[in-house]
Parts: structure tokens; C-alpha cells; sequence
């Protein structure tokens, strides 16, 4: 659990700034822990806060993960749990990160034309089919439902 390791240090170095490779004008933030500078100061009182802030991202992960099977927005809390995490863990930095490059490459594959046809498609093919199964339904059976209401 701890930010101050020599990890980061051969992370920082291996991760190209943005504006390097000429995709975004958006800076990355510097990996490592965002506590307060006070708090960083102490060995103790950083270790608990690393501990505490842990913690919270656990309870907020676990939440997201009940409201998988509960109603309720459970992916987003998971994401939110993480960025909890990030502010404190190289390690979620770094998956955070990584889901956000996933995330947006995803949006711009969805974006593409050729996509959008394939899809719109796919769709087309999809409702055509389940009307001919429809109409062949009621042609065979009329508009009988296949449980009997007046009981």
C-alpha cells in the first residue's frame, strides 16, 4: 500500500506525455498519491491515510458490485470507487487509466460509419425477422395467447 515505492518512479518514466505523441493537448496527471502535503510529511499519518482512503474505495467498490445484482447504478459506482483508490494507489491510476482509453477508443469505433451501417443492419435484419415469426404466429394461431386469461 505503498504510493512512495520505486514502482512509480519506472512507471512516471515509461508513460509518454500526451502532447508527445500528438494526441491530445491534455496533460496527465503525475502518478502517485494526492494526499495533502501535511499529511505526506508523516510516515504514520500517511500510512492511515492511505489505509482509510483503501477502505472507503473498498466499501464504495463492494456497493458497486451488490448494485450489479441490486438495483441501482453498479458500474459507475465501481468507477467511482476507483477513482477513489486513484487518488491514493499508482495501481488504480493506472487501471483507471487504461479504462479510459478502452472506453474512448469503444466510443469512436461506435462512431465510425462502417460501424454505424453494420449495426443499423444487423438491427434491420433482427426486426424483419421477429415479424415474420410474429406474423407466422398469429397466421397459425390466430390471436389466441398461448395461456388461457378467463382463468
Amino acid at each position: 500500500m505503498n504510493a512512495e515505492s520505486d514502482e512509480r518512479s519506472e512507471v512516471a518514466e515509461k508513460v509518454t506525455p500526451a502532447s508527445a505523441t500528438g494526441e491530445s493537448d491534455r496533460v496527465e496527471r503525475e502518478l502517485g498519491s494526492r494526499a495533502p502535503g501535511f499529511i505526506k510529511a508523516s510516515k504514520a499519518l500517511h500510512l492511515s491515510w492511505q489505509v482509510g482512503v483503501f477502505v472507503v474505495g473498498l466499501g464504495v467498490v463492494i456497493a458497486g458490485v451488490l448494485m450489479l445484482v441490486l438495483p441501482g447504478p453498479g458500474w459507475l459506482v465501481i468507477f467511482g470507487g476507483m477513482a477513489i483508490w486513484a487518488t491514493e494507489f499508482v495501481w488504480a491510476q493506472l487501471v483507471l487509466r487504461w479504462t479510459k482509453r478502452k472506453v474512448t477508443e469503444a466510443a469512436q469505433r461506435a462512431l465510425d460509419p462502417k460501424v454505424r451501417r453494420r449495426n443499423i443492419i444487423l438491427t434491420t435484419v433482427g426486426l424483419v425477422i421477429m415479424a415474420v415469426l410474429v406474423g407466422i404466429y398469429v397466421w397459425k394461431f390466430g390471436l389466441t395467447m398461448p395461456w388461457k386469461i378467463s382463468e
